[in-house]
């Protein structure tokens, strides 16, 4: 596994499972279609996604999501920057928790100054700028990293309603 797989897995969390193309997930997230086809086969391999290529196994993925993620990609929170907010810096977390301890992802254009926190991919900043869930979800996802108990328990809450419906 990759950083990378679990941006694109989280965006085909959003999609009809068996209703997409990869080309899509390509231009979805500015990664190439040679990337995007990696990493689903690596998804495959890991058992995250069906044989079909298409199928996210969501209660593997919501299991790796949890328990898995803290220790296979750790994050650190880094130097002062300004950014886009995430984990509980950003919605939906950040109507629980308030903090002068902010937490973003590193962005020319971010109106918020906090705390580095490196994004699983770079094309996921402009990505979450266009798609609210996809945002939402990586938010959450960073909160499983680098989040305290509440936030982390908080964060697994959410993911569980919206990866397993």
């Amino acid at each position: 596994m990759r950083p990378l797989d679990v941006l694109i897995l989280l965006k085909i969390s959003l999609l009809d499972d068996r209703n997409f193309y990869l080309k899509h997930l390509s231009q979805a997230l500015a990664i190439s279609s040679s990337e995007v086809t990696e990493s689903v086969n690596r998804s495959v391999m890991a058992g995250l996604i069906a044989g079909d290529k298409k199928t996210l196994m969501r209660k593997a993925f919501f299991e790796f999501l949890v328990y898995g993620l803290p220790y296979v990609f750790p994050q650190k929170p880094g130097a002062l920057v300004a950014g886009m907010p995430t984990a509980h810096s950003a919605s939906p977390l950040n109507r629980e928790f308030k903090s002068d301890e902010l937490y973003v992802w590193p962005d020319p254009e971010g109106s918020v100054r906090g705390q580095i926190i490196e994004p699983f991919h770079p094309g996921q900043i402009n990505a979450s700028k266009h798609d609210k869930k996809l945002y939402e979800l990586l938010a959450l996802t960073d909160a499983m990293r680098v989040g305290k108990a509440r936030e982390k328990k908080m964060a697994e809450s959410e993911l569980k309603r919206r990866l397993l419906h």
